[in-house]
C-alpha cells in the first residue's frame, strides 16, 4: 500500500509542478480537457474569483462547494486539497469569522495552495500536510468536511471515513465529491476501465460507500450520481452527517497530531 501511496504522491507532486512551471496539466483525475473532470466543473464566477493557478491545478470529479451548504462561521475542512480551489472557495462563503482548512501529503501542491491563498489575500485559510488517513486536527473541531474526487484514491478508506468522523464537530456535515462504482462491477471490472491514480482503479461501489460511513458512525447518507465518467462508473455527491450527540475525545497525548491545530 505504501508504493501506491507514493505511485499518488508523485503524480499528484508532478502536476503541482506542472502548473508551477506553466506546463499543462499532469493527467491525474483526468486531464483538463476531459468534461468529467478539471475546472470546467466549477462555474465561471466562482473559477474568476480565483488565482489562475488555484483554477487550473484542480483535478477534482465535482464542485463540492456548490453543494456543501456552507455558513458563515463555520470551519471547513478540505480533504486532499490540492493547488487549494475548494479551500479558497470554502473560505469566502464562510466569511472572515469562519475558517476553511486544507490537508495534503504532497509538498509541491501545499507550497502552490499557499502561494494561491496568498495572491488570493485569503487570510482565513490554513493549509496542513497530512494524509487524510490521519487528519492533523484534534477531535470536535471542523463543521463540515468536503473532498473532490480524493477518498477514491486512498488505500486505507475505512481510515479516512473514521478521522473524518473524528475530526467533524456533533451535528458535522460530510460533502464530497467522488468517484463511485455501479453495485454490479467488480473490483476487476473497475481497474479496467482506468488506473488507480486515474481515480477510477479505487473508487468504492455505491453499496461500498454507504457501508463504510456507516460503519464510521455516520448517518442519513445519500449518494448522488452527478456524470459519468467511465462506463459503470459515476461521478457522485455523498452527503452525510454525524450525529448531534456523539462527541470523541482524543488520547492524550497524542503524538501523530502533536497540537498541529
Amino acid at each position: 500500500m505504501s508504493d501506491l501511496r507514493e505511485t499518488v504522491r508523485a503524480r499528484y507532486a508532478a502536476a503541482a509542478n506542472a502548473v508551477a512551471d506553466g506546463t499543462p496539466t499532469a493527467d491525474c483525475c483526468g486531464p483538463q480537457e476531459e468534461p468529467g473532470f478539471g475546472s470546467g466543473l466549477y462555474a465561471s464566477t466562482e473559477r474568476d474569483e480565483l488565482p489562475a493557478d488555484a483554477v487550473t491545478a484542480s483535478l477534482g470529479c465535482g464542485n463540492p462547494t456548490a453543494v456543501a451548504e456552507l455558513r458563515e462561521g463555520e470551519v471547513v475542512l478540505d480533504l486532499g486539497s490540492g493547488g487549494g480551489i475548494d479551500v479558497l472557495l470554502s473560505a469566502r462563503r464562510v466569511g472572515p469569522t469562519g475558517k476553511a482548512y486544507g490537508v495534503d501529503m504532497t509538498e509541491e501542491m501545499l507550497a502552490l495552495a499557499r502561494a494561491n491563498a496568498t495572491k488570493a489575500g485569503a487570510t482565513n485559510v490554513e493549509f496542513l500536510k497530512g494524509t487524510i488517513e490521519n487528519i492533523p486536527l484534534p477531535a470536535n473541531t471542523v463543521d463540515v468536511v468536503i473532498s473532490n474526487c480524493v477518498i477514491n484514491l486512498s488505500v486505507d478508506k475505512p481510515a479516512v471515513f473514521a478521522e473524518t468522523f473524528r475530526v467533524l464537530n456533533p451535528g458535522g456535515r460530510f460533502g464530497v465529491s467522488d468517484v463511485v462504482a455501479e453495485d454490479t462491477l467488480t473490483t476487476a471490472e473497475r481497474a479496467e476501465r482506468g488506473s488507480y491514480v486515474g481515480c477510477i482503479a479505487g473508487a468504492l461501489s455505491m453499496s461500498e460507500y454507504r457501508e463504510g460511513l456507516t460503519a464510521a458512525g455516520f448517518t442519513d447518507v445519500e449518494i448522488n450520481p452527478t456524470h459519468q465518467v467511465a462506463d459503470g462508473m459515476h461521478s457522485a455527491i455523498i452527503h452525510a452527517t454525524k450525529p448531534a450527540n456523539v462527541s470523541i475525545t482524543d488520547p492524550q497525548p497524542d503524538s501523530r497530531r502533536g497540537g498541529a491545530c
